[in-house]
């Protein structure tokens, strides 16, 4: 490593550095605002519409893109383009998030008179408390950054980072009260990796006329077309409505190489009684494993009195990109 090398490094360390002290001294001022803004967006019954420019607006993006995925509606609007006909999306129902370091933002400040008249609460985030934009605020988040990472101590750095942190701190404050679950997190992420890998043997089984059933004195011949008529390799086997048995296509292959074959016997006198079962609500991540560790290829998806009503094929989890 170079002397220059060295250099680079002990710069990074110090932006860092920091960055850090920003996120610590935004911690240290967290107090009765904070909470005014959480009890606010959670009592809303509109959006949350978070508002910024230039740097902030793009922190702004992504704190509205928090907030949407865990459970809050919310959007972007950018302030400038709200002067030209955005303010419309917001009513009297929504709670606006209002991003200005300087708290002097022209084209967020100039918004003020219009989402008030409106009837809007405004929570303001910026680095000054005297601003317009915090004496305007029904609600004033303060970020107490002097020191920016940057040399010149002009490019937002280090205000963005408290600013993106404090947001974070404000969604997932907010997605704890609600009680938002893994299940809800899927719900808005179905195709993201993440969205997949919370899916559920519900949102993948097959189910009603694609269920491979006979009942348990059917003859060995209906079994035969059950199963070859849904492509499962796999027949239950029911009485009273509950699944008693299978009988898979091994089976069959190995009926056939016996010599005594008879298509009218019962199945019931074929069947595997007990077969491996699932619920719909186990995680289909959890059914892939245990196929895998049984070395079989489908399972029944059953409720708690023990009646068939899906079936799942490890294809079926596969092709959701879980695996």
């Amino acid at each position: 490593m170079t002397t220059e090398q060295h250099g680079w490094l002990k710069k990074a360390h110090k932006v860092l550095d920091i960055e850090i002290a920003a996120i610590q001294s935004q911690k240290d001022v967290l107090g009765a605002d904070f909470i005014a803004a959480v009890q606010a967006i959670l009592e809303l019954h509109g959006k949350l519409v978070v508002i910024g420019m230039g740097k902030s607006g793009i922190i702004a993006k992504k704190i509205a893109a928090t907030f949407a995925s865990t459970g809050t509606p919310a959007f972007f609007v950018h302030a400038a383009e709200a002067q030209h006909g955005d303010l419309g999306m917001i009513t009297g129902h929504d709670v606006v998030l209002a991003l200005s370091h300087s708290g002097e933002t022209t084209e967020v400040c100039g918004l003020l008179p219009e989402i008030k008249r409106r009837g809007a609460t405004v929570i303001a985030i910026t680095g000054s408390t005297t601003s317009t934009l915090a004496q305007h605020a029904d609600i004033v988040l303060h970020i107490p950054v002097t020191l920016e990472a940057c040399p010149l101590n002009l490019a937002p750095t280090a205000s963005t980072t408290a600013t993106l942190a404090l947001g974070d701190a404000l969604a997932v404050v907010i997605l704890k009260q609600r009680g938002f679950k893994e299940e809800d997190f899927a719900r808005v992420h179905p195709a993201g990796s993440l969205g997949r890998k919370l899916l559920r043997v519900a949102d993948v089984m097959h189910q009603g006329d694609e269920l491979p059933l006979v009942s348990e004195e059917a003859p060995l011949s209906e079994a035969i077309m059950v199963m070859s008529s849904h492509r499962m390799g796999i027949t239950g086997i029911t009485a009273a409505g509950k699944l008693i048995g299978c009988l898979t296509d091994g089976d069959l292959r190995r009926i056939l190489e016996s010599g005594q074959i008879d298509i009218n016997v019962p199945v019931y006198e074929l069947m595997h009684p007990e077969p491996a079962t699932i619920t719909s609500s186990k995680l289909a991540s959890e059914a892939l494993y245990f196929m895998e560790t049984e070395k079989i290829t489908v399972l029944f998806v059953c409720n708690n009195a023990q009646q068939a009503i899906g079936i799942i094929h490890i294809h079926d989890i596969l092709q959701e990109g879980i695996g």
